[in-house]
């Protein structure tokens, strides 16, 4: 009796081990499907100043938020890519890898001199991206990033889309989001 019950308990544990991991891998594209159909699909762009600085063959920057930890890293930076800070002292200036693809056509400038440490700021080019926002109900959630590293998504957290190429979806930590992007057109 008691190694079927043993069995049984394992398999329940195996069943419901799969469930979560199940849910820890989500379908971000189905998710922005379902926040589209309840009309929770807004328009905001980036607006904020950042500073930037080439980034080295082979660098690998961790994303760090103040008061949450590494939010994601990027794959070793490859010629031409360049290192993006924002500046937000309350998320702690978090820093990204862009591709020097995506790069020319986010930011514009240099706007000014470099300073001691090859830092120069740059403009965002104000690109539409859709929104939306996670839901307390809808918990937090991993996806997998255009960059092939995992993210996760917590309540408040905006998750964002560029509509031109909806495979270029991540998250933007909710304080991120809050100081770097201006609401273009609000959730309805």
């Amino acid at each position: 009796m008691r190694t079927s019950l043993y069995v049984g308990s394992t398999s329940l544990m195996v069943c419901c081990l799969s469930l979560v991991q199940a849910q820890e891998a989500l379908d971000i594209a189905g998710w922005f499907a379902q926040a589209e159909q309840e009309r929770r699909v807004g328009v905001a762009r980036k607006t904020k100043s950042v500073d930037v600085r080439p980034s080295r063959t082979g660098e690998i920057i961790s994303t760090i938020i103040a008061g949450e930890g590494k939010e994601t890293q990027s794959p070793p930076a490859s010629d031409g890519d360049m290192v993006v800070r924002n500046r937000c002292p309350e998320t702690g200036n978090e820093e990204i890898l862009v591709t020097a693809a995506k790069f020319a056509e986010r930011y514009a400038g240099p706007t000014g001199p470099a300073d001691a440490e090859g830092w120069r700021p740059y403009q965002p080019r104000g690109i539409d991206m859709q929104y939306f926002i996670v839901r307390s109900s809808d918990g937090t959630f991993t996806f997998e990033a255009p960059w092939g590293e995992s993210m996760v998504a917590r309540p408040g957290d905006a998750i964002v889309r560029n509509p031109n190429d909806v495979k270029d979806t991540y998250r933007i930590a909710a304080a991120a989001f809050a100081c770097t992007y201006e609401i273009v057109r609000p959730a309805q």
